[in-house]
């Protein structure tokens, strides 16, 4: 059996989220394909984060970009409202938990003063790595019910893809998103890219499936996701059951499940015949896979003149 292990924004429970530092330490892990989440500033720059307002859990506020920024503190303002130079600003290596209960606090590496990236940067060091049997799973963060926070979707997938391309990783990358719109632009722009339907229970509607309705598809969930675009289907894990298996066999859609942590789940994943299984513990997976005697994505050590 041949199962995928991909890190989740890098790998969230070792090293800050969706960083440069985190990145590269997924890497030198080794996994099938680093998992990170882009969204758009105010000034049309691609960059890493999760969330389309500024999390006060990743990220802290250290200077004003220009002195007597009125937009100033960030932390709280939606990506879109600010420019990459307002961001940048931010101290995104060091976690800032809400509640003493953070699953990540006493796991998570802190590398203070790491910024957030741009799509680029990323692919740049990717690049430095030498890290061609990597594939980058971009997810492009959208959220149909709130326009104000989020980009026109077709020009939104379309700097993504341009930048990919710039970067000739588009052959080498898959497009991941909730909001299947996303999917529907991908699939014109860059047919020959994979394309990751990703859904949650909170997402299972209209709104977020382009229109599409699942009670016209007799509940189908890998059938409308096909009709939607997505040639993999990426659900919560929490939804993954036989049912489902069978479903996307029959869609002939591929599922990776996210986000799974434990190892014993992992294993229930696999016996139900996943595709692959996205992770916040990279280290956990291969632990596990090479109990199992599985292939293990190889690590990338650092290439010359890079650190």
């Amino acid at each position: 059996m041949h199962a995928e292990i991909h890190g989740h924004r890098g790998a969230r429970g070792l090293r800050p989220e969706n960083t440069l530092p985190g990145l590269a330490h997924t890497l030198e892990l080794g996994v099938d394909a680093l998992e990170f989440d882009v969204a758009l500033t105010a000034d049309r720059r691609l960059v890493l984060t999760h969330d389309l307002t500024v999390s006060a859990v990743t990220s802290a506020d250290t200077r004003p970009a220009v002195p007597y920024d009125p937009l100033f503190p960030y932390v709280g303002r939606a990506v879109g409202e600010l420019t990459l130079a307002q961001l940048r600003t931010l101290d995104c290596g060091v976690r800032l938990p809400r509640h003493p209960g953070d699953r990540f606090a006493a796991t998570q590496v802190p590398v203070p003063g790491a910024r957030m990236p741009t799509l680029g940067a990323v692919l740049g060091l990717v690049d430095a790595y030498g890290a061609d049997g990597v594939r980058m799973h971009v997810e492009l963060k959208s959220d149909p019910t709130r326009p104000e926070l989020s980009a026109d979707p077709h020009e939104f997938t379309e700097l993504v893809v341009a930048e990919l391309d710039r970067h000739r990783r588009l052959g080498g990358a898959a497009i991941l998103s909730f909001d299947w719109r996303i999917l529907d632009a991908a699939r014109s722009l860059a047919p020959a890219t994979p394309r990751y339907a990703l859904v949650e229970r909170a997402t299972m509607d209209g709104a977020w499936f382009n229109g599409l309705r699942l009670e016209d598809f007799d509940g189908d969930l890998p059938a409308v996701a096909a009709t939607a675009g997505g040639t993999a289907l990426s659900p919560d894990h929490v939804l993954m059951d036989e049912e489902l298996a069978c479903r996307a066999e029959k869609a002939e859609l591929p599922v990776v499940v996210w986000t799974v942590n434990e190892p014993g789940r992992a294993a229930e994943m696999l016996d139900l015949g996943v595709a692959g299984i996205v992770t916040d513990y990279p280290d956990r997976m291969r632990a596990l896979w090479a109990d199992r005697d599985m292939r293990l994505p190889a690590p990338v050590t650092c290439g010359p003149g890079t650190s």
